[in-house]
């Protein structure tokens, strides 16, 4: 029996493929738990807009990830953090801080995605990768500088 994956199945496809399983398989597993679709005419003229619209959405997704990886790149952060009297840093700069810094400049960027080797525990500049979706790579400044007390 043919049968349409409306989700990936270890062992057996990913989503969209179209495949051939036991019968039983398909109308006591598959199908009623809406793992599958038969693969009928009517079903199978549905998985053609479906994967229109997938790949419509993988494009307008790569398009704005391009315009972030555009707007993001060479861009320089200022972080400013209280010191102690010998300059050491109070708190460090990890990537999650980075994220939320990123967050009130306006770009949104999932702290998963900043590449940091270890928080930054110094005065400086630091040059910081992003891995933004779609493979795309871009790198910021960060610039931790003395908060100034008022």
């Amino acid at each position: 029996m043919k049968v349409i994956l409306l989700e990936d199945i270890d062992g057996l496809g990913k989503k969209f493929e179209v495949k051939e399983v036991k019968s039983g398989y398909a109308r006591n597993f598959l199908i009623p738990k809406n793992l599958a679709k038969l693969a009928n005419k009517i079903n199978l003229k549905w998985l053609q807009i479906q994967k229109k619209i997938a790949e419509e959405q993988a494009e307008e997704d790569l398009k704005k990830s391009q315009a972030l990886a555009t707007q993001i790149d060479g861009l320089e952060i200022i972080i400013p953090v209280k010191i102690g009297q010998e300059n050491q840093l109070f708190e460090s700069i990890n990537a999650a801080k980075i994220s939320e810094k990123l967050k009130e400049m306006g770009f949104e960027v999932k702290k998963s995605r900043i590449i940091l080797e270890k928080p930054i525990k110094e005065l400086g500049e630091f040059n910081v990768k992003l891995n933004l979706d779609h493979n795309l790579e871009t790198e910021v400044r960060i610039i931790v500088t003395e908060e100034k007390s008022e």
